[in-house]
């Protein structure tokens, strides 16, 4: 039994069940006897079941009687050794030295079975997250075809509510609560990306759990491609959540000496939904890519040229972007080969000398010149068929030989795990980036994969994803000082392995402030508000025709990664008044935005649907805080009730004033109070009216003198 001690939570870890079992995970035990644990949670054998019980251990296995879906899964030729029974060889504690990991405490077991011929390597470690990972190794003669290997993590009896998130393209991170009673919660993704639809995320807890109370347990699969989750509460009572890469037929044979690693499965705990996402957020910004510098306001070109790369339009887009205190501008989709509309040129990633007959220096001395950063648009991992690359290249298409291929946006995946075809594309970026002063790349992928075969016609996804990881890996290496965003015809590539890689993510392609509010209330359950790209569209959404006034649109995107999408030149003199305003509030907050802890407050429904959103920055030692309250819909009370602020330190007084944001016309005529951390925890503070589509902003600033209330607690 070993004990692991991380930043916010405990684990018990029993390595000799042959793939180690997590005995316990939550909240910090202290100094206990750790016999004791087994014996507290051990699980009688019951009538009309099998002679053993078997644990619920990191790999479950069908061959030791568990009775759920085991987590290794595939067999040798003939359907043999389908369902193996390991051996613990070896146990090693240790001290993590990596980057997201650094100084957690791990464990890292080796087992075997050497009838199938296998061993299975898993390592545990526990600081901000709890983190496991899976090796599996053919040491047999032949091949092994694997189908699943899938960390399982167990939960208590008591998580018996979930929270899962839905979406489609335009309305990601929709988070979906449901009681989880008995039965298999399953979500199962094929897109080859993390997709729009089923991100890798699932939360359990107590039941009524909130932002801010009950025992909570979120789970993430650290992956870029196809994945699934799989929760199960058992009939015996024991419950679990497992995930992992989704592996199509016979995607993945082991040959002799072949190791398959799967994808990180990380865990966090909390009480409370908050705190608990507090683990995520953590852990990537201790990651290689984390950003280390002020996000830079951007301008990205899309919504307000689209593919009319007119030059002198362009430079004067720059100049009034720069007059409104932007700080990177982004020239998106149409600069290259025949990109004139979205049926051709993708694969071609010279500069057009149609468009640019003087090539992109012009563009960029202007855009340098104005004291902006320079980024481009790129979709490596796709080819049109009406391009030069595919016409030289048709075998380089992830295709499936004798089937017409699907198209997606006029457009197929190009096969990165061809190494032609990767070092083709790898050059061609190189040489973008080495002859250009870029800063910057928002790195799009437009459609799923659709029967995409690579060697031999097998299933190529999971070769894919690799190649993908490996082609940024070695572009960061050769061009460190270039920031990626992780772009997927908006939100369908989140997850925190690549942003191991990608300094930010494009949320959504939906600029909607009212739908944003969702998407990003739900992203936040994951990712911190630095990587969440966030912009001020046009008054009227391209994407759902929906008109918003500026002070909506600006406080939904001000607690991201500032952006502006909208064509500034149209902009009359108080819009552009307004809007440099925002800008340089979000500059004001930056550091706060982007190094506190995100909190949200349990919003105020009709029925099941949220009729307001509050939501928040805590500065990590809660000196002082900035909070939004977003009317959405109409109330069924004519006010809103007190919104209340819990996790402030409550042994301080904090001056709360109003912030006005873009000609907001909502007041609040108490701004300026003084109440302790005690008090906005307890009572919190009376709200005006808001007309629905509409908020406010408040800032908490901590008095420099503490005083000392009763029974309070420090606070996180």
């Amino acid at each position: 039994m070993i004990h692991l001690r991380g930043r916010h939570a405990d684990a018990v870890i029993d390595e000799s069940t042959g793939a180690p079992t997590v005995v316990y995970w939550g909240a910090p035990l202290g100094e206990v006897d750790l016999d004791t644990i087994t014996e507290a949670l051990r699980l009688s054998v019951q009538q009309g079941s099998l002679d053993v019980v078997a644990p619920v251990s990191v790999v479950p296995e069908h061959g030791s009687g568990f009775q759920g879906r085991p987590g290794l899964q595939g067999h040798r030729r003939g359907g043999r050794q389908w369902a193996p029974r390991f051996t613990t060889t070896s146990v090693r504690e240790f001290v993590s030295e990596s980057v997201s990991d650094a100084g957690a405490a791990g464990v890292r077991v080796e087992s075997v079975d050497t009838v199938a011929q296998l061993q299975l390597v898993v390592t545990v470690t526990l600081g901000d997250v709890l983190a496991v990972d899976c090796a599996l190794t053919n040491t047999g003669d032949t091949r092994y075809l694997l189908d699943a290997l899938h960390p399982t993590l167990p939960l208590p009896a008591h998580a018996s509510e979930l929270l899962t998130f839905d979406g489609r393209w335009t309305r990601e991170f929709h988070p979906v609560r449901r009681e989880w009673a008995s039965g298999v919660f399953l979500t199962e993704n094929r897109a080859g990306r993390t997709s729009h639809d089923h991100p890798p995320l699932v939360y359990a807890g107590s039941p009524g759990f909130g932002e801010w109370s009950g025992d909570v347990w979120g789970v993430h699969v650290a992956w870029s491609g196809n994945h699934t989750l799989h929760a199960e509460a058992m009939p015996d009572g024991r419950r679990y959540i497992q995930g992992g890469e989704l592996i199509h037929p016979g995607e993945l044979c082991l040959e002799p000496g072949d190791t398959y690693a799967a994808p990180t499965v990380l865990g966090v705990y909390g009480c409370g939904l908050t705190p608990a996402s507090w683990g995520f957020h953590r852990w990537i910004r201790r990651s290689p890519a984390a950003p280390t510098k002020p996000r830079p306001v951007l301008l990205n070109t899309w919504e307000a040229v689209y593919f009319d790369h007119d030059n002198e339009k362009l430079r004067a887009l720059a100049t009034a972007a720069a007059a409104l205190g932007i700080e990177r501008f982004v020239l998106d989709d149409g600069w290259f080969g025949s990109r004139r509309d979205d049926s051709s040129g993708l694969g071609d990633w010279w500069v057009s000398p149609e468009v640019y007959p003087d090539g992109l220096a012009p563009v960029i001395d202007h855009v340098r010149g104005l004291g902006m950063e320079f980024g481009i648009w790129v979709e490596p991992e796709m080819v049109n068929p009406d391009s030069d690359l595919y016409r030289e290249h048709p075998d380089w298409a992830l295709t499936t030989d004798g089937y017409e291929p699907v198209l997606a946006r006029n457009q197929l995946v190009l096969n990165l795990a061809h190494p032609d075809a990767f070092a083709h594309v790898f050059g061609q970026l190189d040489t973008l980036f080495r002859d250009h002063d870029i800063q910057y790349v928002k790195w799009d992928m437009n459609r799923n994969h659709t029967q995409g075969s690579g060697a031999d016609d097998k299933a190529g996804t999971h070769a894919q994803t690799l190649a993908l990881y490996r082609l940024l890996d070695e572009l960061r290496e050769r061009h460190p000082g270039i920031e990626i965003e992780s772009c997927s015809s908006g939100g369908a590539r989140i997850d925190l392995e690549i942003l191991r890689r990608t300094e930010r993510v494009w949320t959504s392609d939906c600029n909607d402030a009212l739908e944003r509010q969702t998407i990003q209330w739900g992203a936040s359950m994951l990712i911190p508000n630095e990587l969440m790209g966030a912009h001020i569209g046009p008054t009227r959404s391209h994407t759902t025709g929906r008109m918003h006034s500026l002070a909506f649109r600006a406080l939904t995107a001000l607690f991201g990664h500032l952006g502006v999408e909208w064509n500034v030149l149209t902009l009359d003199d108080r819009e552009r008044e307004q809007l440099a305003e925002v800008i340089a509030l979000h500059q004001r907050f930056r550091p706060l935005l982007h190094s506190g802890d995100t909190v949200r407050f349990d919003p105020v429904r009709n029925g099941q649907t949220a009729a307001s959103h509050a939501y928040g920055v805590y500065a990590a030692d809660r000196s002082q805080a900035l909070v939004a309250h977003v009317q959405l819909t109409s109330g069924m009370s004519l006010v809103p009730p007190p919104l209340r602020l819990p996790g402030l330190d409550p042994n301080r007084r904090y001056v709360v004033e109003q912030v006005p944001v873009g000609g907001s016309r909502v007041s609040w005529p108490a701004s300026g109070l003084v109440l302790t951390g005690a008090q906005l925890a307890a009572h919190g503070i009376q709200l005006p009216r808001q007309h629905p589509e509409s908020g406010i902003l408040l800032h908490l600033r901590a008095e420099p003198t503490r005083i000392k209330v009763p029974g309070a607690h420090p606070a996180n």
